[in-house]
């Protein structure tokens, strides 16, 4: 065991970065912080480098929402970075029931349907769009061959949609999805290999009580 010296948090919100950082800072008065505001899927060897031996922590699930292609990309990316001795430590979501799974993203108050929608108004704003959310409905099904989570916007109706931003008008027929989101689910087996695609060793394995959810330690190999 050791003690943290050096801690980079990295988040794309400027905002969030500054309040983290001097929260740590007053907390922690001899740790050294360096926050960094950007994406991490483009900048993330804009990572300070620091004392050996490093942790690099990637918590949340947020790998479920990443295509197997960039996936494996990103974590060779981070793999890059590490030398003998340093580790990640990854969060991922684990493989529930189905019934389960489809009711945690298709939730009765509607709260993941109106974050799904709000993706139109983000495209109106930001393309100059004139999607109308009242026209698409939110769907979430589990695809059991991927194991994932599978969410789209259907259109309940024949309609065209212009995103000038990008000189566009595309046709939308009725009950025609759209894919706005996945959301990956993991066993052990499965992360094990897409670590050793990936350059790492799984080196330790960290779960709830339930095995709902995991935090793997893992090693390059």
């Amino acid at each position: 065991a050791g003690s943290l010296e050096v801690y980079a948090p990295v988040d794309i919100s400027e905002e969030i970065t500054q309040e983290t950082a001097a929260a740590l800072v007053e907390e922690y008065p001899g740790l050294d912080v360096h926050g960094l505001v950007c994406d991490y899927e483009v900048h993330l060897e804009r990572v300070p480098q620091a004392l050996a031996p490093r942790l690099i922590a990637f918590l949340g699930g947020t790998i479920g929402n990443l295509y197997p292609g960039p996936r494996r990309d990103f974590l060779e990316r981070i793999r890059a970075l590490l030398d003998p001795g340093d580790h990640l430590l990854l969060g991922t979501d684990l493989i529930k029931d189905r019934a389960r799974l489809e009711l945690a993203y298709d939730d009765p108050a509607g709260v993941t349907a109106e974050f799904n929608k709000n993706v139109l108004t983000v495209l109106n704003r930001e393309l100059g769009a004139d999607f109308d959310p009242r026209c698409f409905e939110h769907v979430a099904r589990f695809d059991e061959r991927e194991e994932r989570v599978d969410i789209r916007l259907r259109s309940l109706c024949e309609q065209d949609v212009r995103l000038d931003g990008i000189d566009l008008v595309t046709h939308f027929a009725v009950g025609e999805e759209m894919r706005t989101e996945i959301s990956t689910k993991f066993s052990r087996p499965r992360l094990e290999a897409v670590y050793a695609d990936a350059g790492f060793e799984l080196v330790g394995w960290f779960t709830d009580p339930a095995e709902d959810y995991a935090l793997s330690l893992a090693r390059p190999a």
